[in-house]
C-alpha cells in the first residue's frame, strides 16, 4: 500500500481530527471494500488512544434502498443510525465511489424522502468532529480528466500539504469578511449582490475535508438579488448540471435554467429551503488551479467561488433550512471570462486575485 495513505492517515488524525485519549471515532467506508485503504486510519486511532467503530457502505446497496424502501423503513434504520452518531466524539469520511452516477435514476420522491429520513443523522453528524476526503479511484481520475496515477499524486499532494501556513494567511480575510455588510458579485451573465452583515465568516484549513482551502459565510436570507451564471458543470445526486442560470428575488430563486431543467426544477422543490442559499465562499487552495468536476476540490480551488443552495451550516447560520446543501462554483479567472468581487463597495479580488494589500497573502504564489 501507497507510504503516501499512511501521510494522509496521520494527518486526518492527529491535525484535521487531533483525537484524544479515550475518544470514539466512526469510520464511514462509502463505496470502499480493500481492507488496506480503511486499515491506516484504524491504525492511527489506536494510536492516539481512541476507539474504532467501522461502517461499511455500499452505494449499490444504497440505491436499491431507495428504490425499495419505505419511508418507515428509512425511519427506522435512521433512529439506529442517530443513536450511534451521539455516541461518537469524531467522524472520518472516505469517499471511494467506482460511479459517481450510481443513484442518477431514482426518482426525485424517492430522494427527498431519504434525505428527510436521515437529515437528523446529518445534523448530528455536523455537530462532532469530522473529516471528509476521497481516496483515489478510476472513477474520480475520469472526472478530473486525469490518469489515474496522475490524479493519486495530485490528491495525496493536496490533502497532505501543509494547512498551518494557509491557516494562518486566512484570518486577514476572516476579518475582513466579518466587517463587511454587502457584497457584489459581477462576471459575464452575473449581477449578484446579497448581505452578510452580523454572520460569521468561517475558515476551512484542513480540519473537516481534504483537501481544504476556503473561507466561507452565509448572506443574509432574503437579501440575495440579481442573476448568476454558474460557468462549472456540477454533480449532485448523481445528476450531472451545466450551465446552470438562476435570478434571485429577495433571497429566492424565482427562475432558473440549465441543461438539465427538469431535474433542477425538482431538486429546487425538495422543500421550502432550496431556493435559498445557505453559503457564500471564497476558494484559496494554491495546489488547485483546474476544474476536476468533483465538489471536494472544485470549491477550493484558488480564485474561485461557490454558493450552496440550501442548509446552511450552523457555524455561519442564515436560519435556513433544507434536507439539501448543494455547492455550485463560479470560477473568477481570466480563461473563465474572469469577475470581479466588491466588498461594501471596494474591489477585492478580480480574474480570481486578491487586490488588496492585506489580502496578498492568500493569492497562490504566496501560499507554495
Amino acid at each position: 500500500m501507497d507510504s503516501r495513505l499512511h501521510t494522509l492517515a496521520q494527518t486526518v488524525v492527529r491535525y484535521s481530527l487531533n483525537v484524544q485519549e479515550g475518544q470514539k471515532v466512526l469510520i464511514e467506508a462509502l463505496d470502499i471494500h480493500d481492507y488496506n485503504y480503511i486499515a491506516p486510519f484504524m491504525n492511527e486511532v489506536f494510536k492516539a488512544g481512541g476507539q474504532v467503530f467501522v461502517e461499511q457502505t455500499d452505494y449499490r446497496i444504497n440505491r436499491r434502498m431507495m428504490l425499495s424502501g419505505t419511508k418507515e423503513q428509512f425511519e427506522a434504520d435512521a433512529k439506529h443510525k442517530l443513536a450511534q452518531m451521539k455516541e461518537m466524539d469524531a467522524v472520518i469520511l472516505i469517499l471511494g465511489e467506482n460511479n459517481i452516477s450510481e443513484f442518477a435514476d431514482i426518482p426525485s420522491e424517492k430522494r427527498n424522502v431519504y434525505r428527510q429520513a436521515y437529515k437528523a443523522v446529518s445534523d448530528e453528524q455536523l455537530k462532532k468532529k469530522w473529516v471528509l476526503f476521497n481516496i483515489p479511484t478510476k472513477a474520480y481520475a475520469q472526472l478530473a480528466e486525469m490518469s489515474t496515477e496522475a490524479y493519486t499524486d495530485f490528491l495525496y499532494e493536496t490533502c497532505t500539504m501543509d494547512y498551518s501556513k494557509m491557516s494562518k494567511a486566512m484570518d486577514a480575510l476572516v476579518e475582513l469578511m466579518n466587517s463587511t455588510e454587502n457584497v457584489r458579485i459581477l462576471a459575464p451573465g452575473t449581477d449578484l449582490t446579497f448581505s452578510i452583515k452580523d454572520i460569521p465568516a468561517i475558515k476551512c484549513d484542513g480540519k473537516i475535508n481534504l483537501p481544504d482551502g476556503e473561507v466561507f459565510t452565509a448572506p443574509v436570507k432574503d437579501s440575495v438579488n440579481g442573476n448568476i451564471t454558474f460557468n462549472t458543470k456540477s454533480i449532485y445526486a448523481g445528476q450531472t448540471f451545466s450551465n446552470i442560470q438562476l435570478t434571485f428575488e429577495n433571497g429566492k430563486i424565482t427562475d432558473c435554467k440549465s441543461d438539465n431543467n427538469q431535474q433542477l426544477n425538482e431538486l429546487l422543490d425538495s422543500d421550502d429551503g432550496a431556493r435559498f442559499i445557505g453559503e457564500f465562499a471564497l476558494g484559496i487552495n494554491p495546489h488547485i488551479n483546474h476544474i476536476m468536476n468533483d465538489i471536494g476540490f472544485d470549491e477550493k480551488i484558488n480564485g474561485s467561488l461557490h454558493l450552496a443552495l440550501g442548509e446552511a451550516y450552523d457555524a455561519a447560520d442564515n436560519g435556513n433550512k433544507s434536507s439539501i446543501h448543494w455547492d455550485i462554483v463560479l470560477m473568477m479567472k481570466p480563461e473563465f471570462g474572469g469577475g470581479e468581487v466588491y466588498f461594501d463597495g471596494v474591489l477585492i479580488s478580480k480574474d480570481g486575485r486578491f487586490v488588496v494589500d492585506s489580502l496578498a497573502g492568500l493569492n497562490a504564489e504566496a501560499l507554495l
